[in-house]
């Protein structure tokens, strides 16, 4: 595991330090604090106008935190001030980061505690739609508000009328009081799909809503930041195309039909049309299994942006580095998914013994990898810098389980073998699938692999992949 070089400052060495600091030259511009980025309780109107507001754990005290936007191989600096009544960290998902950066507590750095700051400076080298979330005891403080979009823009944007940012998350509150449901750690949620909410907001409201004109192009960033939730999503009175996956473009646009799937933490590009007509409401709707659909978002149009529509647009600007080669070569490492309700794991191995399945129950922990619960000190895969190397992923279990990558992106292996799919950070594994997934082992440092159901995480699904330096 690398070693923690960022920047720590506890408040009392602030104050600690005061007169000293009065004896050395004033900082420069350049060596000014970052922006802050405070961690803290807050309020939300995340139901319906007539219910009362929901206190939240949000940055800077809202949910979503607020949307960061920086341009391509810039670098972003932001100081976490931590005055939440726990320890928290900040994750900048799918961000090819420095290792020391990532946020994962106990893995790249120490957790944050109440009233302690920590400074995170890191460049941006892939532009694309990403997110920023707490990591520490993430299943608990994601779903009470702590997350936010990052957007890194390309030097050379697509020819677009404007873009929304749509950050869908789901809670659980309760129905007289819409305040969050404190069942964290719930036996159900860990050991089944996970904790699922009962309200899904966008950008932090029930029933968001834009004005829009008829063939005015859009670009839709679109974030799954709920817990544990696959989102089904459609178009309704817009067409378009697929354009970016996980913030990684695809060499060939598809077209964006039928149910648009998001696993937990993915995030999908489109590029838009709409072809609602005037006084009519275009909507990104929510299908469920039998083909029923309700407004996730809602565009009421009025009037026309031109008389016909774009002609089909160019792919996105590649990132660097998106090939994975030597793949038919790469060394195949096993990672087996065991547990949960109606699972088959007899016993597993947690915090060094080997335990029966109703042992675990009873910390809480349901899940294994490979025979093993939760993190382990010795790495699930140690890979030289410059490796290619492929994770064989078998689902034995009854539920899906959206698998993500820190630090790197990866490609699934097809059938053949040979094919490969489109650049992620986020796989959903099905139950009973086997899938595979490839990637170039290019950044140092630990890395952490687990399931973004964040309830699975915390009971058992996280392991870690290891990048030598040089």
């Amino acid at each position: 595991m690398s070693r923690d070089t960022s920047i720590k400052i506890h408040r009392r060495g602030l104050l600690l330090g005061a007169v000293a600091a009065l004896a050395l030259p004033i900082p420069s511009r350049s060596e000014a604090a970052p922006r802050a980025l405070v961690a803290r309780r807050g309020k939300a109107q995340v139901t319906p106008e007539g219910y009362p507001e929901t206190e939240i754990w949000g940055f800077d005290g809202q949910a979503p935190g607020p949307l960061l936007r920086a341009r391509q191989g810039a670098r972003l600096q932001r100081r976490l001030v931590n005055e939440l009544p726990v320890p928290t960290s900040v994750h900048w998902h799918g961000i090819r980061i420095d290792n020391a950066m990532d946020g994962v507590t106990g893995l790249t750095q120490a957790p944050v505690a109440p009233g302690e700051i920590f400074d995170y400076a890191f460049d941006l080298p892939d532009a694309g739609t990403y997110w920023y979330h707490a990591h520490t005891n993430s299943y608990e403080q994601v779903a009470r508000g702590l997350y936010g979009a990052l957007i890194v823009e390309e030097a050379d944007p697509p020819d677009i009328d404007r873009e929304e940012t749509l950050i869908l998350g789901d809670w659980r509150l309760d129905r007289e009081t819409a305040q969050i449901a404190d069942d964290f750690g719930a036996w159900h949620d860990l050991s089944h799909a996970g904790r699922m909410g009962n309200i899904v907001t966008t950008n932090g409201k029930f029933d968001l809503k834009r004005a829009a004109r008829r063939n005015e192009r859009l670009r839709l960033r679109l974030i799954n930041a709920a817990n544990a939730r696959i989102l089904a999503l459609s178009l309704v009175g817009l067409e378009g195309w697929i354009m970016a996956l996980d913030g990684m473009p695809l060499e060939h646009p598809l077209a964006a039909q039928g149910a648009l799937r998001l696993a937990p933490s993915q995030r999908m590009d489109l590029i838009v049309d709409v072809t609602a007509a005037d006084g009519e409401t275009a909507h990104l709707a929510q299908m469920n299994d039998d083909g029923k659909w309700w407004s996730q978002v809602a565009w009421d149009i009025t009037g026309s942006a031109s008389s016909q529509r774009r002609p089909r647009p160019m792919p996105l600007p590649p990132n660097p580095r998106q090939a994975v080669p030597g793949v038919k070569d790469a060394r195949t490492v096993t990672l087996a998914m065991e547990g949960g309700a109606m699972g088959r794991l007899q016993a597993a191995t947690y915090a060094g013994k080997r335990l029966a399945f109703r042992d675990l129950a009873e910390r809480g922990q349901f899940w294994a990898f490979n025979g093993t619960v939760g993190r382990t000190d010795a790495p699930l895969a140690e890979a030289a810098l410059g490796e290619t190397l492929r994770i064989r992923i078998v689902n034995d279990t009854v539920f899906p389980h959206a698998m993500h990558l820190h630090g790197m992106h990866f490609r699934d292996v097809k059938d053949d073998g040979d094919s490969l799919g489109p650049l992620r950070d986020t796989l959903l594994v099905q139950q009973g699938e086997t899938r595979e997934i490839a990637f170039v082992a290019d950044n140092p440092g630990g890395w952490l692999f687990h399931c973004h159901m964040l309830a699975h995480a915390a009971s058992g699904m996280t392991t870690w992949v290891k990048v030598r330096d040089g």
